[in-house]
């Protein structure tokens, strides 16, 4: 079952004649490529923030559009579903019809949700908007990522770009808290949203001028249709399920239906991509025993990431009194030294490869979370929040440019969309059990314990299930930190090497 693929072309090579018609006069290739990362990057981070700029700015949307308490999660939950349920097939698209085409795409479809979702006049159109805003960042990310790989094939230029689109992934999530607060302090939750619309069509603009027009993928046998559909249903199952988690517990029959759905929909989607000719995820790409570790890094770190964030901000807002602007002030740190680590990683890895970059940034990572899960009532954001931060955010920066240079390395230009959507999906799949797997735990916590009855009680069961939250984040990463002993075999040598590899070629 299969529907006519796209027209063919003739090779897998970006098409270097547009660098000739459309540069301007004077602007030399290598100057075009990094103009165009600077493109690239602001489309993903538009992407990234989206997820939590709208987080501060939610209960203002929730009173003017008279949004009731059970439904309000849908403002994040329509977003989350749609993006990471339909990441895998945005990728696949990229490769067929056209990195820089999707790339487009997806920033002119994300410019007009983005507006209805900001002109919204009730809750369902408000929804509506923010589930189309995930289906247009579903084609955005990956075209976005798999651009990079194809147009910056050097390894040491690769690992400077990947430096730049690690820094934009990790930091995004605390810019987006940064605008929020501001935009909602100072304008209207509104514009947490329209201000999407002018950032994408500049994006789009320098897009058309400055991305270099690369050709579809030459292989025939048109697109993977069952494993599309069967996929695409169990992640948005999957994901629905972590959320229900979070709401409903663990234990009720929704959220154990969602997840056993998504589990049985995903053994199902492998046996289609075992026999099928033109798979839509080339099961040999995360099969490989060090691209398979990446993946596990990717799906693991957004666990204690999200964490940090989410119980941060209620520690700021609820534990400290402070208001949203300043909250988001307060996280100003970590993109600030999330992109000082990505820049030290694309130096440090070529001398000494990704394995060691990867255990040490893991390791600096857990012990920020260690620290940072030292809370009490007495801490104090410069003494007991900032070094962590530091630790935690300069960390996670040699871990993303490491993870992602591990997952992209050697596979074919045919399938870097795919390959790129595979570490889209990794890191939704793990934010979102993260957020429900801490917040049950955070929740379980917090109600043993106790005198909350009293103010001073109620403030020292809140921090302490904070606490137990980044002790738990800790785990996880000391998780990432195993893996990468054990699965990440590769040596700075063979990053010189960005030849495809032969197992997923043909």
């Amino acid at each position: 079952m299969a529907i006519t693929s796209p027209p063919e072309a003739d090779n897998t090579e970006l098409d270097r004649t547009d660098l000739v018609d459309t540069t301007q006069a004077g602007t030399s290739t290598s100057n075009r490529k990094w103009w165009a990362l600077g493109i690239i990057a602001l489309a993903q981070l538009m992407v990234v923030l989206d997820a939590t700029i709208i987080t501060i700015a939610l209960p203002f949307a929730q009173t003017d559009l008279e949004i009731s308490d059970a439904n309000r999660q849908w403002a994040l939950t329509a977003y989350t579903l749609l993006f990471g349920g339909l990441l895998l097939l945005g990728g696949r698209m990229a490769d067929y019809l056209g990195r820089r085409r999707m790339f487009l795409i997806g920033l002119a479809g994300f410019a007009l949700s983005s507006a209805a979702a900001g002109l919204a006049w009730n809750g369902a159109s408000f929804f509506a908007g923010r589930a189309l805003q995930g289906v247009f960042a579903a084609m955005l990310a990956p075209a976005a990522l798999s651009l990079i790989t194809v147009t910056f094939t050097e390894q040491k230029e690769r690992a400077r770009a990947l430096a730049v689109y690690a820094g934009v992934s990790g930091g995004g999530a605390a810019i987006g808290l940064i605008a929020g607060g501001a935009l909602t302090e100072f304008f209207s939750w509104r514009w947490t949203l329209l201000i999407n619309t002018p950032i994408a069509l500049v994006a789009a603009i320098g897009g058309l001028i400055l991305v270099i027009k690369d050709k579809p993928s030459a292989r025939t046998g048109g697109y993977d249709l069952p494993g599309a559909i069967t996929v695409t249903a169990a992640l948005v199952s999957l994901v629905y399920g972590f959320t229900k988690a979070a709401e409903s517990g663990w234990g009720a029959a929704s959220t154990v239906s969602l997840l056993v759905a998504g589990v049985v929909l995903l053994a199902v989607f492998i046996a289609i991509e075992m026999r099928v000719s033109n798979p839509l995820l080339p099961l040999r790409i995360p099969g490989e025993i060090n691209r398979g570790g990446a993946f596990l890094i990717s799906f693991i770190v957004p666990i204690p990431m999200f964490a940090m964030f989410l119980f941060l901000s209620y520690y700021f807002q609820n534990t400290l009194g402070e208001t949203p602007l300043r909250t988001g002030v307060l996280f100003l740190p970590f993109p600030i030294f999330i992109v000082i680590g990505a820049g030290v990683a694309s130096s440090l890895l070529p001398r000494f490869g990704p394995r060691a970059l990867l255990v040490g940034g893991s390791g600096l990572a857990t012990a920020g979370l260690l620290y940072l899960a030292q809370l009490d009532t007495d801490s104090t954001w410069l003494v007991n929040v900032l070094p962590a931060m530091i630790l935690i955010a300069a960390g996670m920066g040699l871990v993303f440019v490491s993870m992602q240079t591990v997952a992209l390395h050697r596979v074919d230009a045919d399938d870097s969309g795919v390959a790129s959507a595979l570490v889209n999906t990794t890191q939704q799949i793990g934010g979102s059990i993260g957020l429900a797997l801490l917040s049950t735990i955070v929740a379980q916590v917090f109600a043993d314990r106790p005198n909350l009855n009293t103010p001073d009680g109620l403030k020292a069961a809140n921090i302490y299930s904070y606490d137990v939250a980044f002790y738990s984040g800790a785990g996880f990463m000391a998780a990432a930190l195993v893996a990468a002993l054990v699965f990440i075999r590769m040596r700075k040598q063979d990053l010189a090497d960005e030849s495809p590899d032969p197992l997923l070629v043909g």
